[in-house]
């Protein structure tokens, strides 16, 4: 109704206002209405829990009503009547009004002019109007209210779902970085091969380097000796013919033929 639009009203007020805000919304469980028989299915409400550090008792919340305080007369709210009850009783109200309508009209105080009647003919109009349209009305008033309220709602949804996405993304962030560190002694083990790697090919070529100087060493040695002993070779035969004459070499010639014919014959 027209009251619950004001109090969304005064909702928004509040905020501005100290940081007050109600306490009382509107959501979609049902597990306060047990504890509040009063509040009819659809309208439940969800209290805010506050901190330690929160005082409620000198600074309370504001908390906005559902619906509007009772009235009597169609306008005069019921605390006015209960206000009168304790001194006068319950006629009181009703002939402290009368009594201060009829001093006002005596006193010429007010006065019943041609404006009179025309406020009394509004007055009956705006009476009518809410008889006949006030239940369409309050039910656009408080459509438009859950509207509001709705999305109000979804953005604190839209929160919650971005912030548990948040969570999601952080425990999976934690679980690669776990995973870390297995990739991480992988990779130690794949530099220690490379490290043993390099260093068994380093020694390779050092075996490859003292090996080939070696055996440049004993080729040298091996060419010497083959030079020597062609030297030599030489050198005994040189003085072996040296010291044959020609006549021994004839009679030597001689007796091999001899020899070679000997043994053709045997």
């Amino acid at each position: 109704m027209l009251s619950r639009l004001a109090a969304s009203k005064l909702k928004a007020a509040a905020v501005g206002f100290g940081g007050l805000r109600p306490v009382l919304v509107r959501c979609s469980t049902t597990a306060a209405t047990s504890s509040n028989p009063n509040i009819p299915p659809g309208r439940e409400v969800l209290v805010v829990k506050e901190g330690p550090e929160r005082d409620l008792v000198n600074f309370p919340r504001l908390k906005r009503p559902m619906y509007p305080g009772k009235v009597r007369l169609g306008f005069i709210p019921e605390e006015w009547f209960q206000y009168f009850y304790p001194k006068t009783g319950v006629t009181g109200p009703y002939l402290f009004g009368t009594g201060l309508v009829t001093y006002l009209y005596s006193k010429e105080i007010m006065v019943m002019d041609h404006e009179f009647y025309v406020g009394l003919t509004i007055i009956m109009m705006t009476v009518f109007t809410m008889k006949k349209f006030g239940h369409t009305i309050a039910k656009y008033l408080d459509d438009e209210n859950d509207a509001d309220l709705a999305r109000l709602n979804q953005g604190r949804v839209d929160a919650m779902d971005g912030l548990k996405e948040a969570i999601e993304n952080e425990a999976r962030s934690q679980w690669q970085a776990e995973g870390q560190t297995t990739l991480f002694e992988a990779k130690k083990e794949n530099v220690a091969l490379q490290l043993e790697t390099e260093f068994r090919r380093r020694q390779y070529q050092v075996y490859s380097e003292v090996k080939r100087r070696l055996d440049y060493q004993l080729e040298t040695v091996n060419i010497q000796r083959r030079l020597q002993q062609k030297h030599m070779v030489d050198w005994v035969v040189n003085n072996v013919l040296k010291s044959i004459s020609p006549q021994q070499e004839k009679d030597m010639l001689a007796k091999c033929i001899s020899d070679l014919k000997g043994l053709a014959k045997a």
